[in-house]
């Protein structure tokens, strides 16, 4: 039943941006937005005891309003490979000269990567400044979200059980929660329908906890509560839907 007037409410705001001729160079366009996004992020807090730099890669659908107030839901691919204190993780199962022997009797073959994604609302409003068209301008938006994050183990065709399938979960430190988000930068939404883009930093702050029963490199199960934050630089590529208005024509 949710799902019904959901989908119907989102059918209904389709069809008044549709109905409606406009023109971007000299009138608000209420509009769907579906949007691709990249971000670089510098992490901070406890995350930042885990992990160096990461980056993402999000997709997402805006709406923007005739007042300029735009609404956003996007999800975040979170991905890096610059993992802190990996031998006291994996400590259990290593030799002494910090490798992993496999079940050949050989060292594995294995790398650690940073993966997690985060899901977010905003909400916001485009404000007039240096804006070529009124459509563009100062956005700011903040909103609520999740975000989990985890270490990925790659071990290569598998060979060494004890860092492969159901143990790899033991080491993985997969943890996530309730997240806040914050964005500012230029939105820029041109004539053309395809030069489009939004540019500006993001901040994330999460209140994570281990959502695993059991950490093998503690030996026991991890209660604590973590504060993560990420200060990022993003960039977007829009492709606003509206019903544009004919060009028009003057003559003499």
């Amino acid at each position: 039943m949710h799902k019904r007037v959901l989908l119907l409410v989102l059918v209904s705001f389709a069809l008044i941006s549709l109905k409606a001729q406009v023109n971007v160079r000299d009138s608000v366009v209420p509009a769907f937005i579906p949007h691709v996004s990249y971000s670089f992020q510098f992490p901070g807090g406890d995350i930042a005891k885990r992990y160096g730099d990461n980056s993402t890669i999000g997709i997402g659908l805006k709406y923007h309003t005739s007042k300029n107030f735009i609404f956003s839901l996007d999800g975040n691919f979170i991905f890096g490979s610059d993992i802190k204190n990996a031998d006291s993780i994996l400590w259990m199962v290593e030799t002494q000269d910090g490798f992993i022997i496999d079940g050949n009797g050989t060292y594995a073959l294995y790398a650690l990567y940073e993966r997690g994604y985060n899901v977010n609302f905003s909400f916001g409003k485009i404000l007039p400044v240096l804006n070529p068209n009124p459509n563009s301008g100062l956005m700011i938006t903040a909103g609520v979200g999740s975000l989990v994050h985890r270490m990925k183990i790659d071990n290569q065709h598998r060979t060494a059980p004890q860092i492969s399938d159901d143990y790899a979960l033991g080491y993985d430190m997969l943890t996530g929660g309730f997240s806040l988000n914050q964005f500012i930068g230029w939105f820029y939404m041109d004539n053309s329908r395809y030069t489009n883009f939004y540019a500006g930093f993001e901040f994330h702050q999460a209140f994570t906890q281990s959502l695993r029963d059991w950490n093998f490199s503690t030996m026991k199960q991890d209660d604590n509560k973590y504060f993560d934050y990420f200060i990022g630089i993003k960039i977007g590529w829009m492709l606003p839907i509206y019903k544009r208005a004919p060009d028009k024509f003057y003559y003499n």
